[in-house]
């Protein structure tokens, strides 16, 4: 089921292409951790394409883009991000 949140830059992507985009994310976060330098991902959405370029530093984006996917594939799913950690005195 594609996303139904109207804010999300990935509503009006079909399942097909989601899931493709989700893909394409998971292998570009595979190359970086076994160590290529620079991956590029693109996908299609509606009348026009998008790309991306991660580098290795961008590790962390490139896992919040596979949950935003995972999310929009699965609005049921929750992901708990981390919260903020504070001492207790």
């Amino acid at each position: 089921m594609a996303t139904t949140d109207l804010t999300s830059p990935l509503y009006g992507m079909s399942d097909a292409q989601l899931q493709t985009a989700l893909a394409a994310a998971q292998q570009a976060y595979a190359d970086l951790r076994t160590g290529k330098k620079v991956v590029s991902i693109s996908y299609a959405q509606g009348g026009g394409s998008r790309s991306a370029t991660f580098q290795q530093t961008d590790l962390a984006s490139l896992r919040m883009w596979i949950l935003d996917l995972q999310q929009a594939l699965n609005p049921a799913l929750r992901i708990n991000r981390r919260r903020y950690v504070r001492p207790i005195f």
